[in-house]
């Protein structure tokens, strides 16, 4: 299995269930849109692009472009995950999973960019 494989499976299982949950609205999904401003609605849609930079990482090793796509497109909510708390004011406890699963996906664009050259 390729490096950028192997980085491929946790960074999906984080993403899938994180959109899967925030889809469903399950658990504290709910609260967590309100106090992060978002309605439930915006907060699905948000869930259904974290799922569908899940589907785009995993599919990644087969089709290199797609995975690059995808971990740059789940960059972009990662940062937008990290504005928001900063700007609701949360303290680093809250802003610790954005950024490490922003270093995962840095890590796997860096590798599949690696494994093309």
């Amino acid at each position: 299995m390729s490096p950028s494989a192997a980085l491929a499976c946790p960074i999906v299982l984080i993403f899938a269930l994180l959109g899967a949950a925030k889809i469903l609205a399950l658990g504290p999904m709910p609260e967590l849109a309100a106090h992060a401003g978002f309605t439930i609605t915006a907060y699905r849609m948000i869930g259904a692009l974290e799922l569908a930079g899940a589907i785009g990482v995993a599919l990644g090793p087969v089709l290199p472009l797609l995975g690059a796509v995808a971990g740059v497109g789940l960059l972009m909510l990662l940062a937008g995950a990290v504005t928001t708390h900063v700007r609701k004011g949360d303290r680093l406890p809250k802003l610790v999973p954005a950024v490490v699963c922003a270093a995962l996906v840095t890590w796997y664009l860096s590798l599949l960019a690696g494994a093309g050259s």
